[in-house]
């Protein structure tokens, strides 16, 4: 198959030789690595150095710059190619913070808006809108290339990449030959090396367009980057592989008794044999074993368990789950290990009850965002992160407005966060217009060409994260407005997930969608006033104000406004400040010579939003507001 620049142009097209998007697990060759793997990372026991079947290529890339298609070296894939006049970049780096192109903030419009006319492909009667992306004048490239030998453990075996993070649109090359093309930022993109790769000399070549149609779907509140800016991994695959799993642990209402459901998808190269189901307590005591039959795809549920010890934010109480895959002749291939919880999310009496009590929302949104390497972060600031959170008694987070780093899921599975996990979907300029709703080139909307690819974000999500116990919500994305394409994401995560529910707040904007799209009615920046108003106009769903309490400047004020409604009012059910952190660049000041944080229209971007990116109740550098105080008190006199 032939790369085609045209894909940038159609919302159609936006994954090309991808592997299908599976769970999130670690998987081992044998019990001592999974221990000293363990041992390395015991929150997660996920990406760590000792692994064998993993490769990083993080690192010193190559790296050339070009402000349009037109401009890039375009065969720089192939084998013979020169790369001389390239430059090096560390990878996973944003390619704006590395020196090249602008730094540019913007929260609801387009960034091209007012350089450059742009509509959303058939969202006014207009066609396919060739060359919108691929022949503009500006749309800038980074084009990459990584030299790597495989390292020995890797070699025979089905070989693998994984692109954890990558904006906007990217395509893959391997020693020449075209390996796919992949859209959708934050969640992994992985492809199968294996018919190309060489034991040595490889040459990976990565070609990213910092826009595409995928562009008006990421139309997020925040700096627009794009580049490489997470881990780049190769993976080998055992003789016997769990491409995919899902382990589904219910809990009985009794709230001391459950079941475990396991479901898997299994690939292999040599005779299939036995799989062992262990279940260990937090002192790694066996309370369940099983073997079954190896087949391509296994299901089984377990008896009634009991003396089970119910998840919570108050409990956080994990769970092992162990899979151990062994060969026809009996030896150990593969082990995976999997942290779960058993808990309980549901609604009665239109109340949210998690283990049959009252849900208490005492939330925050959080972005991904470094002072230092803005959304490209590293492990300590997630760390920090979630301690700033138990530290302060917020119990819940919401991922605005993407799928996280995959360590953030499993911290917040240890700590007993409540996550409401959010697909990657923000078309806010698409139909709010300087503050007006104005729907009339709305994407999704009902756009028939849309619909795959917004479905194609919402499954990703869910299939990537589903194992995790923290996520009690799935979220079909941020303010996109409502419509057909919109509720069929809805039908997608009630079909496949009757454990969670799911949460968007677009149809307060649309209420033609109400009753079909979301098991929550969510509003941003309601009064207390309005909140009250809905809660005693006998509503159908329970309340959740998935935004509120700005935190730009001096604000915070009027938190106890909220938290007083939490007593009177079952069906509320709290909600979320916006928002946890600064967007904030650390940089030296041009006449000081002081390292100063800057923020948004600091760095000549128009059009822009300008300090509208500085909301968290910390700044870019992690240092606490005052505001934090506030929310310390207030979010400390009722938790669930």
């Amino acid at each position: 198959m032939k790369a085609e620049l045209t894909w940038l142009d159609h919302p159609e097209v936006f994954r090309v030789n991808q592997l299908a998007a599976h769970s999130d697990h670690p998987f081992y060759q044998s019990k001592e690595e999974m221990e000293l793997c363990a041992s390395e990372v015991p929150f997660s026991q996920v990406f760590t150095k000792n692994n064998s079947l993993l490769q990083s290529l993080n690192g010193i890339w190559k790296f050339r710059y070009s402000v349009s298609a037109k401009e890039r070296p375009e065969y720089f894939y192939q084998e013979d190619f020169y790369a001389n006049n390239f430059d090096e970049i560390v990878v996973p780096y944003h390619i704006e913070l590395a020196g090249y192109d602008k730094i540019h903030y913007i929260n609801t419009m387009y960034p091209w808006e007012g350089h450059y006319y742009r509509r959303p492909a058939y969202s006014l009667g207009n066609g396919d809108r060739k060359g919108t992306f691929s022949e503009a004048s500006y749309n800038p490239v980074g084009s990459y290339l990584r030299y790597f030998d495989l390292e020995k453990n890797l070699l025979g075996k089905r070989v693998c990449i994984s692109f954890e993070g990558v904006e906007q649109a990217m395509y893959v090359w391997l020693n020449g030959q075209f390996i796919g093309y992949a859209e959708d930022s934050f969640t992994p993109s992985e492809f199968d090396l294996t018919p190309y790769i060489k034991e040595k000399g490889n040459i990976l070549a990565v070609e990213v367009h910092k826009r595409s149609t995928a562009a008006f779907l990421e139309d997020q509140d925040f700096f627009r980057f794009f580049g490489i800016f997470r881990n780049v991994t190769l993976y080998a695959k055992p003789e016997i592989h769990v491409e995919d799993m899902w382990l589904k642990p219910y809990l009985n209402e009794n709230n001391t008794s459950g079941t475990l459901e396991i479901d898997l998808k299994i690939s292999n190269r040599s005779e299939l044999g036995t799989i062992t189901l262990k279940l260990q307590d937090d002192h790694y005591q066996i309370i369940f074993e099983k073997s079954l039959v190896a087949k391509e795809e296994v299901r089984y549920l377990t008896d009634v368990l009991d003396d089970i010890k119910p998840w919570s934010f108050q409990s956080p109480y994990l769970y092992t789950a162990v899979l151990e895959v062994y060969n026809k002749d009996g030896f150990l291939v593969e082990i995976i290990p999997y942290k779960i919880g058993f808990r309980r999310i549901e609604i009665k009496n239109k109340v949210i009850l998690i283990n049959g009590k009252r849900l208490i929302l005492n939330g925050v949104n959080r972005h991904e965002w470094s002072s230092t390497g803005g959304r490209c972060i590293d492990f300590n600031d997630m760390l920090i992160d979630i301690n700033l959170i138990l530290q302060n008694n917020i119990n819940a987070v919401r991922t605005s407005h993407y799928p996280n780093q995959i360590p953030w899921y499993y911290l917040c599975d240890n700590n007993g966060i409540y996550v409401m996990s959010e697909t990657n979907l923000e078309s806010h300029g698409s139909w709010q217009k300087m503050g007006a709703i104005e729907p009339s080139w709305n994407i999704p909307g009902s756009l028939p060409e849309w619909k795959e690819a917004v479905l194609d974000r919402a499954r990703t999500n869910f299939e990537t994260f589903k194992n995790h116990t923290s996520i009690l919500f799935w979220s079909l994305g941020n303010e996109s407005y409502a419509g057909d394409n919109i509720e069929r994401m809805n039908y997608f995560f009630k079909e496949k997930d009757n454990s969670r529910l799911v949460h968007y707040e677009g149809v307060v904007n649309n209420r033609a969608y109400e009753a079909t799209i979301s098991d929550v009615e969510s509003r941003m920046y309601a009064t207390p006033k309005e909140v009250e108003e809905y809660l005693i106009s006998n509503p159908s769903k329970p309340f959740i104000l998935c935004e509120y309490m700005h935190d730009m400047g001096n604000s915070l004020g009027g938190l106890k406004s909220y938290i007083d409604l939490i007593p009177r009012y079952e069906m509320y059910q709290g909600g979320y400040i916006w928002d946890f952190i600064d967007q904030a660049l650390l940089v030296k000041d041009e006449v000081s010579g002081e390292m100063v944080l800057r923020y948004g229209g600091d760095f000549d971007d128009r059009p822009s939003d300008y300090e509208f990116s500085g909301d968290g109740i910390v700044f870019a550098d992690r240092t606490e507001k005052p505001a934090l105080q506030e929310v310390k008190y207030y979010y400390g006199l009722y938790q669930s």
